[in-house]
C-alpha cells in the first residue's frame, strides 16, 4: 500500500483532506504523526506556498506529499485576508480573533462578497519537476455576525451563496461537495488515481 504524507498539523484540516480523498490503496499520515515540524509559508501566492509545504514535507520523509494553501479573499478589502487567513489577527491568531478582526475591517461596508480559494499540490519525490497542482473556488459573502457550529477558520461567517446558510451550518456531506478545497481535492484525487490505481 502506498503511503502518502499530507503536509498539515492541522487535525480538522487533516479529516477533512482525510474524508475526502477516497483512495482505499493509500495511506495518509500527517506531519504531527512523524514528528515533523510545519513548514515556513514566505512566499506571496497560494500555489507556492502549496508547493513548498509539499517539498517541505516530501524533503524530510522520503514520501510523496499532499499539501494544500488555502484562505479567504475578501472584494473589498482587495483579496484580503489571502493567503495570511490563518495569521490575520496575529501570528498565532485564534479563529475567533480573526473573524473578530475581519467583521471590524468590514464595519460599514455594503460590499462584502467573497470567495474561499484553494490550491492543491502533490508531488512524487522532494524535486519532482512536475507537480500536480489543482484548485478550488467557492463563492459567497461575509456575514455581519458568526451563524453555526460546524467547521473551523471562517465558516461561520462565510454564506454560501447556493445554500444560503453559511459554511459551519452546512452538513458535511454537503460542505464535502462544494466547499473550495473538495473541489481541489476531487480533481487532485482523479489524477492520483491515474498514478496509482
Amino acid at each position: 500500500m502506498q503511503k502518502i504524507i499530507i503536509a498539515t498539523n492541522n487535525d480538522k484540516k487533516l479529516n477533512e483532506i482525510k474524508s475526502l480523498m477516497h483512495m482505499s490503496n493509500i495511506n495518509f499520515c500527517s506531519l504531527s504523526d512523524l514528528n515533523i515540524d510545519s513548514c515556513p509559508e514566505p512566499f506571496d501566492t497560494f500555489i507556492e506556498n502549496a508547493l513548498a509545504k509539499a517539498r517541505h514535507a516530501s524533503k524530510n520523509t522520503g514520501l510523496p506529499a499532499v499539501a494544500d494553501d488555502s484562505g479567504i479573499c475578501v472584494d473589498a478589502l482587495e483579496g484580503k485576508p489571502g493567503i495570511r487567513s490563518a495569521r490575520y489577527a496575529s501570528l498565532t491568531a485564534t479563529d475567533k480573533e480573526n473573524i473578530t478582526k475581519l467583521l471590524e475591517n468590514l464595519n460599514g461596508e455594503t460590499n462584502r462578497k467573497a470567495h474561499f480559494y484553494c490550491s492543491m499540490v502533490f508531488v512524487r519525490h522532494y524535486l519532482d519537476p512536475e507537480p500536480l497542482i489543482t484548485e478550488g473556488i467557492w463563492a459567497g459573502e461575509i456575514l455581519k455576525s458568526p451563524q453555526g457550529s460546524n467547521g473551523f477558520g471562517y465558516d461561520s461567517i462565510f454564506l454560501d451563496f447556493k445554500t444560503e446558510k453559511s459554511s459551519a451550518e452546512l452538513a458535511l456531506d454537503i460542505k464535502n461537495r462544494i466547499s473550495h478545497r473538495a473541489q481541489a481535492l476531487q480533481k487532485l484525487t482523479h489524477k492520483l488515481k491515474m498514478i496509482y490505481d
